[in-house]
């Protein structure tokens, strides 16, 4: 009974491994996928990140094989600049954030901290990459690859690599600005050989070849690894026949395992089949020694307990934000539950079923995570294809003026911030896509060097049409005629956008001359209008008190006296002046709501009263910007309404005659005559309105 236990015990464990956890096959795979390349890719393809360097010793726990798979990812990134033709420096592959027109003067320059392990291993030197030079980095560089173990310097090349470059960068952008500075035009600008850029990339070429090597020594190890946890295989069956004692057996047993435990990793494709092995030899063995049940059931309880422990912190693992950090760990845990041996059979079950669990959430948590970057990479290549299609629809236009240029050089630009705030595309498609949009900014750019070449005679044009627009700007910068020399300066400055660029050398000086004439105005200008604010406050505190005083009048009951007090409102409200002008309106409208409710209530003819309700809104369009504009709007408009009245009347007139010998029309007559009696009030009174108009427009 004791036997057919182990026997059930050591089964169910080996079904575990195969179906669960999928053995080491499962989690080296899954460990080498695509996701973990990108996350390497994303090492290489931004640069500017932080990265944190040297590995503590509680990051060793993952396994020879998940190192020397992530390190060949790094080696495929330094491909990038350690395997470039002659022609194309590292400048240019990384040069999608500094395209033609974009300045990188001003970009933020992030220092990394590299981790150095002492001989001793308990302390650690700090060295802020940041404040070395390239040739600094360049020998540390070289002193890294020399004095330290490959395994563990990824971290450390990746940050020597980003910092130089960011160095390398930022020189040629001082060189370029200098070039500009000189009077070179900026397209015009190549970028200058760097002896320590080629060291740095043979360095890096190197250290490539240095990881190969490495990597199949690893193999090697790992062929070394399978033998010799086969031989391990050979002695416990040897064991089953030996003669010894129990106890002397056990201990043998214990040993061969943690010898088993001892040694790393194996070829992926013996995995499975080498466990299974194990497994079945190990169960042979518990049946052969006939473990006594107490120390059986020890060993059993202890197995359920470390497994419980796994399972709890697999169950943390859902609460992990970083979905690869989870998944990683998850692969760390199964190979701990696989080295556990078997539990009580009736928690079997129940223990796996709670880990498998676990497993399967934190699984479809990264598969989820890694369909959802699938498909913004995707999205963003659809995205860059549009801008690619733009640029080269840019690129091919036909432009043949200074204007068209400027406009289209804008557009590209633009199109160039863009493409900078899209993430990366599908890393298959990456360079090709920026390939693309590269080759389509740069025609246009060559293009537009081209036609400024051949057009050197209009910049000369254009710098005397410019010279003249300063002496005009010069010679009205001294005038206090603010209105009017106001709108001449604008003119002035729709002119000088209108004419084309004039020769680089002199395009800056003519530029400053021009304003600082404009400026000199609209300085003296600004300066005398602040003087005058405080006349503004003093007439809006004397207009609102002449609301007030509006508001409270009160007649006296004799019509033409309250006329002429009225009168009188209206003419202290035009001599009063101006407001400020954010208050101009709303004082106008509550002005104009409370005369017109005193007119309203005046015991005058209506036509009188809608004269002078007409005058009331004259004057506040007298106090409107153009008003001059307005009121010859609105005489144009009465003298229209004018016409068509005349005309109405010949027509109604005509019909009287008509119909005056009809003894059945004698209703529509007298509504002819109303309405003939009707317009011709009207027309007396848009005549007094527009005589009204003729007077204001005389003054």
């Amino acid at each position: 009974m004791e036997m057919q236990d182990h026997e059930d015990a050591f089964q169910d464990e080996s079904l575990t491994d195969a179906k669960g956890l999928a053995g080491e096959s499962e989690k080296d795979s899954m460990l080498s996928s695509d996701p973990n390349k990108a996350e390497e890719d994303s090492i290489s393809e931004k640069p500017s990140e932080v990265l944190p360097l040297s590995k503590s010793k509680s990051e060793k726990v993952k396994s020879a094989n998940e190192k020397a798979k992530s390190e060949d990812n790094l080696v495929e990134s330094d491909d990038v600049y350690a395997d470039k033709s002659p022609e194309k420096s590292p400048e240019t592959e990384i040069s999608e954030e500094h395209m033609p027109g974009v300045s990188v003067a001003e970009e933020s320059y992030v220092p990394v901290e590299m981790m150095t392990a002492t001989s001793d291993e308990t302390q650690q030197e700090i060295i802020n990459l940041g404040l070395l030079s390239k040739a600094d980095l360049v020998k540390m560089l070289e002193e890294t690859l020399q004095n330290s173990a490959l395994d563990e310097i990824r971290r450390d090349v990746e940050a020597i690599k980003v910092n130089f470059y960011k160095k390398h960068r930022l020189e040629i952008e001082m060189k370029r600005k200098k070039f500009v500075e000189d009077g070179g035009e900026a397209e015009g600008f190549e970028v200058p050989n760097d002896p320590l850029e080629e060291k740095l990339s043979g360095l890096l070429r190197k250290y490539r070849d240095l990881r190969l090597e490495f990597n199949r020594n690893q193999d090697d190890a790992k062929v070394d690894n399978l033998r010799m946890r086969q031989e391990i295989i050979e002695e416990i069956k040897e064991l089953i026949n030996s003669e010894e004692s129990i106890n002397k057996t056990f201990q043998e047993f214990r040993d061969l395992q943690n010898r088993w435990r001892e040694i790393g990793a194996i070829p992926q494709q013996n995995v499975n089949d080498l466990w299974e092995t194990y497994h079945h030899h190990v169960e042979k063995f518990y049946d052969y020694i006939k473990i006594n049940k107490e120390l059986r059931d020890l060993d059993l309880k202890k197995n359920l307990e470390n497994k419980i422990q796994l399972c709890e912190k697999a169950e943390l693992l859902l609460l992990e934000p970083n979905v690869v950090n989870a998944f990683a760990n998850l692969q760390i845990y199964h190979e701990h539950w696989r080295e556990i041996g078997p539990v009580p059979k009736e928690k079997r079950t129940e223990i796996w079923e709670r880990f498998k669990e676990a497993t399967s959430k934190i699984n479809k948590k990264h598969q989820h995570f890694y369909q959802d970057l699938k498909d913004s990479q995707k999205k963003n290549l659809d995205s860059k294809i549009l801008l690619s299609e733009k640029a080269e629809e840019i690129a091919n236009e036909s432009i043949d003026n200074h204007k068209d240029w400027v406009r289209r050089t804008n557009d590209i630009l633009e199109l160039q911030k863009v493409w900078k705030t899209i993430g990366f595309a599908p890393k298959k498609d990456n360079n090709r896509i920026y390939s693309r949009f590269r080759a389509a900014c740069d025609k246009f750019f060559d293009r537009k060097r081209s036609f400024y070449a051949q057009n050197l005679h209009e910049q000369d044009t254009n710098l005397q049409l410019k010279l003249d627009l300063c002496l005009q700007a010069e010679a009205m910068k001294e005038s206090n005629d603010w209105k009017k020399t106001t709108d001449d300066f604008i003119l002035l400055q729709r002119k000088w956008k209108g004419v084309g660029p004039a020769p680089r050398k002199f395009s800056e000086q003519i530029w400053k001359r021009f304003r600082t004439a404009c400026d000199s105005f609209f300085a003296r200008k600004t300066e005398y209008f602040s003087t005058i604010d405080n006349t503004f406050e003093k007439n809006l505190e004397a207009k609102e008190a002449l609301i007030k005083e509006i508001q409270n009048f009160k007649k006296t009951g004799n019509s033409n006296t309250d006329l002429e007090k009225l009168q009188a409102f209206q003419r202290n409200w035009t001599e009063i002046g101006f407001v400020p002008y954010d208050k101009k309106d709303e004082l106008q409208q509550r002005y104009r709501d409370a005369i017109n409710i005193q007119f309203d209530s005046l015991e005058v003819d209506e036509f009188r009263k809608s004269l002078l309700k007409f005058r009331n809104r004259i004057e506040a369009i007298m106090q409107k910007p153009n008003p001059e504009a307005k009121l010859r709007f609105e005489r144009d408009k009465y003298m229209v309404k004018l016409q068509q009245l005349r005309t109405d009347i010949g027509v109604w007139e005509n019909n009287i005659g008509f119909f005056a010998n009809s003894a059945s029309a004698e209703a529509m007559l007298k509504d002819f005559e109303v309405k003939i009696k009707e317009a011709k009030e009207n027309i007396h009174l848009l005549e007094e309105k527009i005589t009204i108009i003729d007077e204001l427009n005389m003054d």
